[in-house]
């Protein structure tokens, strides 16, 4: 399979102020990645070696405790960008979370000396890396405010609330994105369907009450 410039341009359109001749090495077959789901893409302390261009699939990225709980920090979709590796790239460091395919992956790579020359040499690109860059910053800002100020409770009805309906998801699934562990999304969820608010399945919830989980969400009453 090969990487077209129409690809590239469809998801990054930053890319055509690249020179052809970095264009050239970009879509080399080579340098594309397919990658099943579940795939480790990097993992703590680990060298940064390149920056992502996501084609197609998801990633997430992911802080692990000592305890072996996780909490999800963010996604990547195509057309997006990891703040993370930005930062390794930029700061000359190592990862400090883990990014796992969620779904079977279509990527290429830029090797970081090229990363590197393109956010010096490059205005259009080094624009685009740093607005990227404050567009994740302020996502996980608000993850931090979320985790520090707001329950439990109101945290897992406004998740509910933004995923499409059904919300097919397991218990720990919805725990890793919370920052959680399943027993205690259980409990919760639990409460919410005595309350008439959701239903439950196995691996799906069905949202009954939106209006109940909005005023949760918003007031934690």
């Amino acid at each position: 399979m090969e990487i077209t410039t129409a690809d590239l341009f469809a998801l990054y359109p930053v890319l055509r102020s690249l020179p052809q001749n970095v264009l050239a090495e970009v879509c080399r077959p080579a340098a594309l990645l397919k990658l099943p789901a579940g795939t480790g893409i990097f993992t703590e302390r680990q060298a940064c070696e390149g920056f992502p261009l996501l084609l197609a699939g998801s990633i997430k990225v992911v802080k692990s405790a000592p305890s072996g709980r996780e909490m999800l920090l963010y996604r990547v979709e195509p057309g997006g960008s990891c703040i993370i590796t930005s930062s390794c790239l930029l700061g000359h460091a190592d990862y400090s979370a883990r990014g796992i395919a969620e779904t079977p992956l279509l990527m290429c790579v830029l090797p970081a000396p090229l990363f590197e020359d393109l956010v010096a040499g490059n205005p259009a690109f080094r624009r685009f890396v740093f607005h990227l860059f404050a567009e994740r910053l302020a996502e996980l800002m608000q993850l931090v405010e979320e985790v520090a100020f707001h329950r439990l409770d109101q945290r897992l009805a406004k998740l509910l609330l933004g995923k499409s309906r059904p919300v097919r998801a397991t218990h720990q699934a919805l725990a890793e994105e919370l920052g959680s562990v399943r027993e205690i999304v259980s409990r919760l969820l639990k409460g919410f369907a005595a309350q008439g608010l959701v239903g439950l399945g196995r691996e799906q919830i069905e949202l009954l009450d939106r209006e109940g989980l909005k005023q949760l969400a918003d007031t934690g009453r």
